[in-house]
């Protein structure tokens, strides 16, 4: 820490705790324990069961959870693809162009994913593309807005890298192309898995977007958790979102692994 005195360690501390746990912790405790309960009884959740997790994991919810996951992945890696791409482009633009082409990607969270959804709502219900009732436009909707965040994170490692190692292996007589995929992209190694690890998870929990666009046979499990929260079913939906944060935390702790293994090469 960078307090270095036992009392400033104990301040820092404190102020931590009374700021994390009400704000942050305890929202989420409260959510894990009303996914066992049955009903509330004065402050707390009681009548404790299993019985929401067991619904939670088979039939539409299992779906749903699949759902999510194959959308959450389709869209990362279309989103790494795409950001990584523009940023090296930008990188080779010079500091006006980089501008512009960052300004062009963040445009799409810079306004409400709402608004988002409703554009490619619009723009994709009429031919020649016609996407419209199809799960590729939830994918679409998703790429669009997680784009953003790896275009800026590959930006920066970008930025952040020295051109030695590129000036030396071309002057060693390596193409750009043995430059680009053995020397550049080995360095941004742990960028990029940062890159996928956010955009994961942020597709994993986008919602406003997505209930403009879902079909029925496509309905991620945001989506129903907020369905059944909508009907009063609050235990159910908070057992979906427990399930919804566990296979996000263990998707990031595997993306964390890949990274931390990358950076020691």
């Amino acid at each position: 820490m960078l307090v270095h005195s036992r009392t400033g360690k104990w301040t820092a501390w404190v102020t931590f705790a009374v700021l994390f746990l009400p704000l942050f912790a305890l929202p989420l405790l409260v959510i894990v324990a009303a996914s066992f309960a049955t009903h509330w009884s004065g402050a707390f959740p009681s009548g404790p069961t299993t019985a929401h997790y067991a619904a939670a994991v088979r039939g539409e919810s299992l779906q749903a959870l699949t759902t999510s996951l194959v959308t959450a992945v389709s869209a990362s890696l279309v989103a790494l693809t795409v950001g990584t791409w523009a940023a090296l482009a930008g990188a080779a633009l010079g500091r006006r162009g980089k501008r512009v082409l960052d300004a062009l990607f963040m445009l799409p969270v810079a306004v409400p994913s709402v608004v988002v959804g409703l554009a490619v709502l619009v723009a994709f219900s009429q031919p020649p593309v016609l996407l419209n009732g199809t799960r590729w436009i939830v994918i679409l909707a998703h790429t669009v807005l997680v784009t953003a965040f790896a275009h800026q994170s590959v930006s920066a490692a970008i930025q952040r890298l020295d051109p030695m190692y590129e000036q030396a292996a071309a002057s060693l007589g390596a193409r750009p192309s043995y430059v680009l995929f053995r020397v550049r992209l080995p360095l941004l190694l742990p960028s990029l898995n940062a890159a996928a690890g956010l955009c994961f998870a942020l597709s994993m929990g986008e919602l406003s977007a997505t209930m403009m666009l879902y079909p029925p046979d496509w309905t991620p499990l945001p989506v129903l958790i907020f369905t059944a929260t909508d009907r009063g079913s609050l235990f159910t939906g908070s057992a979906l979102a427990v399930v919804l944060m566990a296979a996000t935390l263990l998707a990031l702790l595997a993306v964390s692994r890949i990274r931390t293994r990358a950076s020691f090469r």
